[in-house]
């Protein structure tokens, strides 16, 4: 089984109700760690050695949060500046890294078609998050397209009960050992994986 780390930030958290209700139960899915990074880290103290270590032991690396303002909450950006460091992440020594995979996981308040070439955000998300892979690219890593909830300033409580229920089902299959991720970098969204061919 393949070990999934979550790394989850909402610096609104108590407004939410998607990602409330993503991430509920989700420590029960086989193989996946959580960790809320503003609870761990409210005065934004990292501490890169412990990070360093979790991530060695998991295979698959995501970034849980709301996509606010086309970007990824603060705290997100100032762990990847402590912890993603030369000589470890990347560089010629920077190995730590290499072979595993990274992705994110966000909600956004826009819908699909407002992440598209003409529409009000003017370009898509695989676009707007173009840092994240390359950030994989630099650390060896292999990239995992975004696993992504659109219009959530509008979305059903029904709604957000099936995007849960795929959400969970997709990280069951990303910890599946037999599932091989290769077959999803061609996806523009992860959540296409149940589209992919199996």
């Amino acid at each position: 089984m393949r070990k999934i780390l979550i790394l989850f930030a909402h610096p609104a958290f108590e407004k939410s109700r998607v990602n409330k209700c993503l991430i509920d139960g989700i420590e029960e899915i086989g193989g996946v760690t959580f960790r809320d990074l503003y609870e761990i880290y409210p005065e934004i103290d990292i501490d890169p050695d412990a990070e360093r270590k979790l991530i060695e032991q998991h295979d698959v690396v995501l970034l849980q949060y709301p996509f606010f303002l086309f970007g990824m909450p603060a705290l997100i950006k100032e762990w990847m500046d402590l912890v993603l460091v030369h000589g470890w992440a990347f560089g010629s020594r920077g190995t730590a890294l290499k072979g595993k995979w990274f992705g994110s996981v966000m909600t956004t308040g826009g819908s699909r078609g407002a992440y598209q070439p003409g529409g009000f955000n003017r370009f898509t998300i695989r676009q707007l998050i173009c840092p994240l892979e390359q950030v994989a690219c630099l650390c060896r890593m292999h990239f995992l397209p975004p696993w992504v909830v659109h219009g959530t300033n509008a979305i059903s409580r029904e709604e957000i009960l099936r995007q849960k229920e795929r959400y969970h089902a997709m990280l069951a299959r990303l910890a599946d050992d037999a599932t091989d991720l290769r077959r999803y970098g061609g996806l523009e969204y992860l959540n296409h994986y149940q589209t992919a061919g199996e």
